[in-house]
């Protein structure tokens, strides 16, 4: 893997101007989909369709399984982000795993505060289910917020009554709205993207003066039995590298088949930099085939 391609994504990431003033909601959304938007890859088609009564974007790569299916949540601190920010990852994602992806427009604080994203990720999962897809052919991927949100979503469908999915990949999973991690402070200077300050901003606008404890948002303190195999992948040079550590540590407890996946030198969400990180690359292969594991249909796209 390159040190050079690590050091050149930190140094290009430090460059992101701050603003003096703190950037309204849509400021900000506008000016991370200015950024961050990737577009699907070339061999993935997309269409607009709705999911549990929201807007959601379909990616279908070429020559996809026919039962195996994705369901996808974005990240963004549940304030910014889009499924059209996220094609390129989500969509490569399932080009590797040679699956047919759903990524969902889930509401956004702070005009939807908490609980809203959590009820529009269970009635997404629902509408899968009660459209006949098998639960052994469904499984999970999201990132940051998104992959807080996945395992949320998965409580909200346990107490439910509703059946798990059959396995599900997270990138650097944001799981504790208190703050709670060492790695807030300690990586503060290793972390290119964010500091404990943003992450504060956003629980502020989600949660407001509710409880940032609640296991719907913040499923480290949730009782995790029952869920499905987890694949927790971070970077170490991310304050949130304790939410994904701790994480893992609770669903082991818990008795949840959990692997833990570390990458050196790397920042939040690399598997973001497909195509120009190694690293990335190795990720989302590795991403990809646990979940092609789990469904069983073992079908891996090479990168390009």
């Amino acid at each position: 893997m390159s040190r050079q391609q690590r050091d050149a994504l930190d140094a290009m990431l430090r460059t992101a101007p701050r603003a003096e003033t703190p950037p309204t909601p849509q400021e900000q959304r506008d000016g991370f989909a200015a950024a961050m938007t990737r577009p699907a890859p070339q061999d993935v088609a997309t269409r607009r369709t709705l999911l549990g009564g929201r807007p959601t974007l379909e990616l279908e790569p070429a020559g996809a399984s026919g039962r195996g299916r994705l369901l996808y949540l974005h990240g963004g601190g549940y304030v910014i982000g889009s499924p059209d920010t996220h094609a390129g990852l989500a969509g490569e994602l399932a080009r590797r795993a040679g699956l047919r992806a759903m990524s969902v427009d889930y509401r956004l604080a702070p005009e939807h505060a908490f609980p809203a994203a959590v009820d529009d990720g269970l009635a997404a999962y629902r509408e899968l289910l009660a459209a006949d897809t098998d639960p052994r052919n469904l499984v999970m991927a999201g990132d940051s917020a998104g992959a807080g949100l996945s395992i949320a979503t998965l409580l909200a469908a346990r107490e439910a009554g509703l059946p798990q999915p059959a396995a599900v990949v997270l990138f650097s999973p944001w799981v504790d709205l208190t703050l709670g991690g060492a790695s807030i402070h300690s990586k503060d200077d290793a972390d290119p993207i964010f500091t404990g300050a943003d992450l504060r901003a956003y629980a502020d606008l989600y949660v407001g003066a509710g409880d940032r404890a609640h296991p719907l948002a913040s499923p480290l303190f949730a009782d995790l039995a029952g869920l499905p195999p987890l694949l927790v992948q971070v970077g170490a040079n991310e304050v949130l590298l304790d939410d994904a550590v701790r994480l893992a540590g609770r669903a082991a407890a818990d008795d949840i088949e959990v692997t833990l996946d570390v990458g050196p030198g790397l920042p939040h969400v690399f598997q973001h930099h497909y195509d120009r990180l190694d690293e990335a690359d190795a990720a989302l292969d590795r991403a990809a085939r646990f979940l092609t594991t789990h469904l069983g249909t073992e079908r891996l796209a090479p990168a390009r």
